[in-house]
């Protein structure tokens, strides 16, 4: 009678839950997993954009999940690194940092519209007359965070480069926002003439926070960037990483999906993310040349 019974709240779990899980997962799992995201918009923002996959990753696994947005990416990075974050939400280049740092391991990759990846972008506020980044020389620049991808590094390559100048001496006052919404709105409300960000973010904040074809200005577009991973500390139990692994690849919900402006999750390793190293490199030697 009893196994009957606990058959049938198994049944039910599935039928209202889409997902069936064990009550009492492996033992030598957390008891709790804490999921650590980069700040790329505010603290609430975020965490309601993740509210559904956290809550899907909850059932699949049996396992609580609490959510720490931190309060700049190095933040992510260190929690990790002294095992207050068991897997994590990184950029590329705040996953490589986390790689060589804090143990991370990429379990998969964002998928976009057009594929794993996105797309830097410099813009300017709409009705400024900004429209290339010689207009900007003289101007007030809004980086994002010194471990962002698209708001930092990717743009920085593009100055020192390809327009073989040090941002420092061409415009006239550097900032880093913090986020990509913060940098986004800078712009929007003239705090700061231009700004590095990205596609994705740009799609995140719409119809919401700003209107895109009436508010910005798109001057500049980068190549292809890796989707942004999740990531795991290696020393999980290597059960516990599979599970994260197909839990991510098999989320298909589309609410959710929507809310992070995303088509899904793909397989992915730590040498898709070599391209990213490269450009740290190339960053480094030509900065030091300025």
């Amino acid at each position: 009678m009893l196994k009957k019974a606990c058959m049938a709240v198994v049944l039910l779990a599935t039928l209202v839950t889409g997902t069936a899980f064990s009550a009492q997962p492996p033992a030598d799992w957390p008891k709790k997993l804490i999921f650590g995201i980069i700040p790329t918009d505010s603290t609430s923002n975020v965490t309601e954009r993740a509210k559904n996959l956290v809550q899907y990753l909850e059932k699949t696994l049996g396992v609580p999940i609490d959510v720490k947005v931190a309060t700049d990416y190095a933040g992510v990075i260190t929690g990790m690194q002294f095992k207050h974050i068991d897997f994590a939400y990184f950029g590329p280049k705040s996953y490589v940092e986390a790689a060589k740092r804090a143990n991370a391991e990429a379990l998969v990759i964002e998928v976009g519209d057009e594929g794993a990846g996105y797309y830097g972008l410099i813009i300017t506020k709409k009705g400024s007359g900004l429209k290339s980044m010689a207009a900007l020389k003289g101007r007030t620049w809004a980086f994002t965070d010194p471990n962002s991808t698209s708001g930092t590094l990717v743009p920085s390559v593009y100055f020192y480069k390809d327009m073989q100048i040090n941002p420092e001496n061409y415009f006239s006052r550097v900032i880093y926002s913090g986020s990509h919404a913060a940098s986004i709105i800078a712009v929007k409300s003239g705090k700061v003439d231009g700004a590095s960000t990205n596609d994705l973010d740009l799609a995140r904040g719409e119809g919401k926070e700003w209107n895109s074809d009436k508010d910005f200005e798109i001057i500049w577009k980068s190549n292809m960037i890796p989707g942004s991973p999740m990531a795991a500390r290696k020393d999980l139990p290597a059960s516990l990483k599979k599970a994260l692994k197909d839990a991510f690849l098999a989320y298909k919900d589309p609410a959710g999906l929507e809310m992070l402006k995303i088509k899904g999750y793909a397989d992915t390793n730590d040498a898709v993310y070599d391209a990213i190293r490269e450009l740290i490199d190339v960053k480094e030697k030509l900065k030091a040349k300025k």
